[in-house]
């Protein structure tokens, strides 16, 4: 078992969220954790942690803002969600909006791991996120997000509910103090006339129902998926007079699964006689509708702020690891199955899963207000089976493992309403690779991997004219860890990562086209000196490019840090050499669900 150690200690450094998975931490983690600060430390003043995005573009009119939510998050695992009431903003100068962002803001001292947390508002999931980890002076840290997309039900009174699952004792005592906001930015121009130019096609959805469980409970609203065999079920109802439905489904894995893409395969673990996790190191989730399959997610693989060594993000966080990116599903061919006032079910499962993955979604629907009822037919349905390719060489602990997977979803349905007849197409093509590197007795562990990811929506409208939709996500993934021994008890772990989110939109209807193109590359390299299970010496690097490229507006930032300080940031604003771009208000409000695209 002590040649396994590297990959132990990457399995063992990830957050566990229950009981009795946290008092199974390795011992190493915990020393990590809860070793001597210097008492300088507590003099200085709390550190800012940040995830580097581009920022909301916002109106220039002045928001209304409100604060929801105002509470410490204490010892609450195990306990009901905590809840606040919701009220639309009723003193604002205006009531037509333009852009909606919530505000989470956070503080914490002491020691604490992190956790996984969701915001909900009437079991709409707006937010899922990992907290940070605080240090003995104190930490700081916000996420902003962009809700406009849930305009309709910010349009009424909601019950919000926070679920943060914390733990407090003598050695882990950080507690996170929290506010939630909501800024509210009145429209620059009156968007209810171009939307009635272009139809019912360019508002925000409708109506949003939550694809989660129901209340009461003492945990988060997420559906907990256990293993490979579990599809967690949730009925559902739509009115009879809808025209579009777009599923949004959140995702998160924890526990055995939070580093799926390290998990080695069940013939190695047996041919070693280990105790590790395993089935490989592939996991897809696959949603479906009446128990049949109409998408799949292929996840951007997070690294939570605890993940492969915590002393890399600190203080520029893992991508994605402060708003984990939720991923959209056109199931509009589908509704002519679902039209019938009947209720139905949407199940989740997780191929390969072992313990636990979190997962709920929200179905956004856009509904015919000339008309009680629309009606529809799925014509085409095509859902091919997974193809994979494993290839496995190995003796003893050392080996090579190569695994290629790809799958496609196609579908193609109309739906008639007092918008005509509009036919809707949607294609997901996917395709992994993994190559798996185990070396030195198993003390090194080399993994690269590439997930693609292509979402393609064709829609027809009754003037012939074809609304084309395509997203193309690449999402790159190195990691290595090596375990040198040392004298005197004394062991060097050397941990590199590199991660990447990767995608190009396109939109088009006619002659109208607009592209825009997001590369997100993030480098972190870091070691450990430990000495009798205890940290006594590390360093953390990590650099990180983020450069955005859409329509008139553009974003770049090149920085690195060490150790908790910020060595270089460079920040840029400008469009040179951007995507070209037949750019009209019209066509912005299509993706998709309207200017969320920009």
């Amino acid at each position: 078992m002590a040649s396994l150690l590297p990959l132990l200690f990457f399995l063992f450094l990830q957050p566990l969220f229950s009981i009795a998975s946290v008092h199974k931490l390795n011992q190493l983690r915990s020393e990590l954790i809860s070793q001597p600060t210097p008492t300088s430390l507590n003099d200085t003043p709390p550190t800012l942690y940040f995830e580097v995005t581009k920022p909301i573009k916002l109106p220039k009119t002045q928001p209304c803002s409100q604060l929801i939510l105002q509470h410490d998050f204490a010892y609450t695992y195990g306990k009901a969600p905590v809840f606040a009431n919701y009220h639309p903003p009723s003193n604002c100068p205006s009531q037509n909006f333009s852009k909606i962002v919530l505000e989470w803001k956070a503080t914490s001292k002491g020691r604490q791991f992190d956790r996984i947390f969701g915001v909900w508002l009437s079991g709409v999931e707006i937010l899922r996120s990992c907290t940070a980890e605080p240090r003995p002076n104190g930490i700081v840290w916000s996420v902003e997000k962009d809700i406009t997309r849930y305009y309709s039900l910010l349009q009424k009174n909601q019950t919000l509910a926070v679920y943060l699952g914390n733990l407090i004792d003598k050695t882990y005592t950080g507690v996170y103090h929290v506010n939630v906001s909501i800024h509210f930015y009145p429209a620059e121009e009156n968007l209810i006339d171009h939307d009635q130019k272009l139809g019912n096609l360019a508002s925000w959805a409708d109506l949003i129902l939550p694809i989660s469980r129901n209340l009461p409970l003492k945990d988060g609203l997420w559906f907990e998926i256990e293993n490979s065999t579990d599809t967690e079920l949730k009925e559902f109802e739509i009115p009879r007079n809808a025209y579009r439905a777009v599923l949004e489904v959140y995702v998160s894995f924890h526990e055995n699964d939070e580093s799926w893409y390290a998990n080695p395969t069940n013939e190695y673990i047996a041919a070693n006689n280990l105790s590790v996790p395993g089935n490989g190191p592939f996991r897809e989730v696959v949603v479906s509708i009446d128990g049949h399959v109409v998408g799949a997610v292929w996840p951007f693989t997070v690294i939570f702020t605890g993940g492969v060594n915590p002393l890399l993000w600190r203080p520029i966080t893992a991508i994605g690891s402060y708003d984990l990116p939720s991923y959209d599903i056109e199931i509009t061919p589908f509704l002519g199955n679902i039209l019938d006032g009947k209720s139905h079910k949407i199940g989740f499962n997780v191929t390969n899963a072992l313990n636990v993955w979190y997962i709920d979604a929200n179905l956004h629907i856009w509904l015919d207000k000339q008309s009680r009822r629309t009606e529809g037919q799925l014509v085409k349905h095509t859902s091919l089976p997974l193809v994979i390719s494993l290839v496995s060489d190995f003796k003893a602990l050392n080996g090579t493992f190569t695994t290629r997977v790809s799958r496609s979803v196609s579908s193609t349905g109309w739906v008639k309403s007092s918008n005509g007849n509009i036919t809707t197409q949607s294609i997901q093509n996917f395709y992994y690779s993994n190559t798996m590197v185990m070396g030195n007795n198993g003390d090194v562990q080399i993994v690269n991997q590439n997930i693609h990811f292509n979402d393609t929506v064709h829609i027809k409208t009754p003037s012939s004219i074809v609304h084309s939709l395509t997203s193309h996500k690449t999402f790159p993934l190195y990691l290595y860890t090596d375990y040198l021994e040392q004298k005197n008890n004394t062991y060097l772990l050397v941990t590199n990562a590199s991660l990447g989110f990767i995608e190009k939109k396109t939109a088009s209807a006619g002659s109208r086209f607009m592209k825009s193109s997001l590369r997100n590359l993030q480098n972190a390299e870091g070691h450990m000196v430990v000495k009798d299970n205890l940290v006594v010496s590390g360093v953390g690097n990590t650099q990180q490019v983020y450069r955005y490229h859409g329509g008139k507006f553009c974003y770049f930032r090149n920085i690195s840090s060490s150790n908790y300080t910020i060595l270089y940031d460079k920040v840029e604003n400008t469009c040179n050499n951007k995507p070209k771009s037949n750019w009209d208000f019209g066509l912005r409000r299509l993706w998709p669900f309207g200017a969320g695209f920009i």
